[in-house]
């Protein structure tokens, strides 16, 4: 029997994912809680409910067919009361305007599969392939396995985008059936990584060194946000610990390429979504980075002899 995991997007021609055309196939479920998280639907491992009062048009087929009375009327406007709600989709299956959407489904090997390898020729003419994304794919470690393992079989190229926290031995499992790994490195302090994101960068930093001593490429990817690393000292951290992996990873011999550092623009088009789930979206008022800014960003970052992506 095909095994089967919470996917919450299979977004097709993904060109930011990887290399070439790619699949990228979003877990739902992540150990970190970033708050600017353009992902937030990938949050939590269950499935929820999306609402987007903007798009209802008043119709009342929800509230009919909602047995738990999550859905209301006051005042002519339409509550949704996620305190009440199941999650058992009757609602989402009654809206035809797209005011309530489901996000995550169960889907098994066998579905994802039959979407990805829809693309063959691309990812065969592009040197692309199929991405793990989320949330954490690690968090789902026997469905990403198995997908993993089948895309290998059927000559697909792999990549997951992971957090990294989480034991060495979790990530070393599927690397045989990995062919390229994309890693985030938020900030370099433990304490001002644990306020961002939940927790502290302490095995992140290790899995990034245990990488080193594979022939895996590795792509590490920084999201500049302010408030938090988007100073020339923070990124200056970050590049020097690439550094030192990247001399770690020549120390080696063994041909692999040197790992890549990514600074990616921090943008704030996450908002409605967070609003949709109900949740605070702490990054409301943070303006992102200007190009010129970011490109200083990425200069500093070479002059650590690093490979850096983008202009």
């Amino acid at each position: 029997m095909s095994a089967s995991g919470i996917v919450f997007n299979i977004q097709r021609f993904s060109v930011h994912d990887g290399p070439g055309i790619r699949t990228t196939v979003f877990l739902k479920g992540c150990s970190l809680h970033c708050f600017w998280c353009h992902n937030p639907e990938g949050i939590s491992p269950k499935r929820e409910i999306q609402f987007y009062p903007e798009r209802c048009i008043g119709c009342g087929a929800c509230l009919e067919a909602c047995e738990h009375g999550a859905h209301i009327m006051e005042d002519g406007v339409h509550v949704y009361v996620r305190d009440k709600c199941v999650l058992c989709g009757k609602c989402t299956d009654s809206c035809f305007s797209g005011a309530l959407e489901m996000t995550g489904d169960e889907v098994t090997v066998d579905d994802v599969m039959q979407e990805v390898l829809a693309d063959r020729t691309f990812y065969q003419n592009s040197g692309g392939g199929m991405t793990l994304s989320g949330g954490e794919p690690l968090l789902q470690k026997a469905f990403s396995k198995a997908l993993l393992e089948r895309a290998k079989a059927e000559g697909v190229h792999t990549a997951i985008e992971t957090c990294g926290n989480y034991r060495w031995s979790d990530l070393e499992e599927l690397l045989p059936c990995i062919d390229m790994v994309m890693m985030d490195l938020k900030h370099m302090d433990p304490e001002i990584h644990r306020k961002a994101v939940g927790a502290s960068n302490e095995r992140i930093l290790v899995i990034a060194e245990q990488l080193m001593y594979t022939d895996k490429p590795v792509w590490f990817r920084t999201p500049v946000i302010p408030t938090v690393n988007d100073t020339p000292e923070a990124i200056g951290a970050i590049a020097a610990f690439v550094r030192r992996l990247t001399d770690i990873r020549e120390a080696q011999g063994n041909g692999a390429p040197p790992p890549m550092l990514e600074l990616l623009r921090f943008h704030r088009l996450a908002g409605d979504k967070y609003r949709s789930l109900g949740l605070d979206y702490k990054a409301a008022t943070l303006e992102a980075p200007s190009l010129a800014y970011m490109d200083e960003l990425r200069d500093l970052a070479r002059s650590h002899g690093i490979v850096v992506k983008g202009s």
